[in-house]
């Protein structure tokens, strides 16, 4: 139902749907580090190492804030892990290990650097050493390790990482799974509250409270809440919006459970859509169909893309990334990060693999009228892919 609801009615209904999940175990932590060590060994890596990013928590369980300050882990190809921070934050880190290691620690005046070069060199022999980096590490971080010596051999661990984490265990699908069920049931209890004159901004603190209530970690990663005309905006606008009657409503949210993301949009008319309005959120729904179709064990990642496109240009929009039309890939994957390899975008050869989780999202942007996005994901099968959620049926029926 759109609209009509009392807010403490609809709390109290996601309230009645939590569900319970337990988070990653010390050993699935122990299995990632086995597995990653194995792919440096086959590789010709010595080391890796992890910056304060969603790959140190993959790897190791330990969360970092990045800042100015070097803190993370580096992990040598035959298993041993040293965790780097600051001395005075030597004591709070190890409260929150999981994997135990050893340390490497550097007090304000010094540089970090020189410690994990130092400790890397006892251990290679003072023969070159081969370090895989974590490709968000930043650029300064990056800059030192290169000017450190000529020993270090400074190399992208962006595959690496990525062919260890974009295949999902049945755990983190199933982690994933509580997500999306919690955010989906949050997407139905907002629209029950839509009325006429609402804020953006309304919805935008309902939706907060809607993921805690939900038994999510926390508040809403991102709450994008649009009415009207900048529904065409694919990432939102920056002023807030009231709605009127016949508005298009496009909310695009997410919450982690255990650190693992959600990532739900739907799309549908306050009031009786026009013609145009149900033309064009049928073409998306079309597509949307298409791309799933096309997700196939083998076939490249740009399948699912290619096939939504050829829906919406049969339709007479586009083409290509032209508007009216899809100006943007049609999904990304998802996990610790809310967007992570595979990326389902043009020319991507990568083969669909199971374990993979991505969402299919081909929006149709119409500048100056409105916007249609259907967002929902799904995780690859042996036998093809299954959705997380079931996607909106009909205009009238989102829910």
């Amino acid at each position: 139902m759109i609209g009509g609801a009392g807010k403490k009615d609809q709390m109290a209904s996601i309230v009645s749907c939590r569900q319970q999940t337990q988070a990653i175990t010390v050993q699935e932590y122990r299995d990632r580090v086995e597995r990653v060590c194995e792919k440096m060994r086959i590789s010709g890596h010595d080391a890796l190492y992890l910056d304060a990013t969603t790959s140190l928590y993959y790897f190791t369980g330990l969360k970092c804030h990045p800042s100015e300050r070097l803190h993370g882990a580096v992990i040598r190809s035959d298993g041993d892990i040293h965790y780097i921070c600051p001395a005075f934050e030597r004591e709070k880190t190890t409260d929150a290990m999981i994997l135990e290691g050893g340390f490497l620690v550097w007090e304000e005046h010094e540089n970090p650097v020189d410690e994990l070069v130092a400790y890397l060199k006892s251990a290679d022999g003072n023969c070159q050493c081969r370090l895989a980096v974590d490709p968000q590490t930043p650029f300064f971080t990056i800059n030192r390790l290169q000017t450190a010596c000529g020993w270090l051999d400074v190399c992208d661990g962006e595959e690496l990482i990525a062919s260890c984490r974009r295949i999902k265990s049945a755990h983190e699908i199933a982690l994933m799974q509580v997500a999306k069920n919690a955010t989906l049931s949050v997407h139905q209890a907002v629209a029950g509250i839509l009325h006429e004159e609402i804020d953006t901004r309304e919805v935008q603190a309902f939706l907060d409270e809607a993921h805690i209530a939900a038994g999510m970690d926390g508040r809403s990663t991102f709450r994008i809440v649009l009415f009207g005309e900048p529904t065409a905006y694919p990432h939102g606008v920056s002023y807030p919006q009231n709605l009127k009657d016949g508005d298009m409503v496009l909310i695009d949210t997410g919450a982690t459970m255990h650190g693992y993301h959600s990532d739900i949009t739907r799309s549908y008319v306050y009031g009786e859509p026009t013609a145009r309005q149900r033309e064009i959120w049928s073409i998306e729904q079309e597509a949307q169909a298409a791309a799933f179709d096309a997700a196939q064990i083998g076939a490249p990642c740009s399948a699912p893309d290619d096939a939504a496109r050829r829906v919406i240009e049969a339709a007479g929009l586009g083409p290509d990334y032209q508007t009216p039309g899809l100006p943007h890939r049609t999904g990304h994957g998802i996990g610790l990060d809310v967007h992570e390899q595979p990326y389902i975008v043009r020319n991507n050869s990568l083969g669909l693999a199971p374990g993979m989780c991505f969402s299919i999202e081909p929006m149709i942007c119409c500048y100056g009228e409105f916007g249609v996005r259907l967002e929902d994901h799904v995780y690859m099968t042996a036998d093809g892919p299954k959705w997380f959620t079931h996607p909106s049926r009909s205009i009238d029926r989102p829910f």
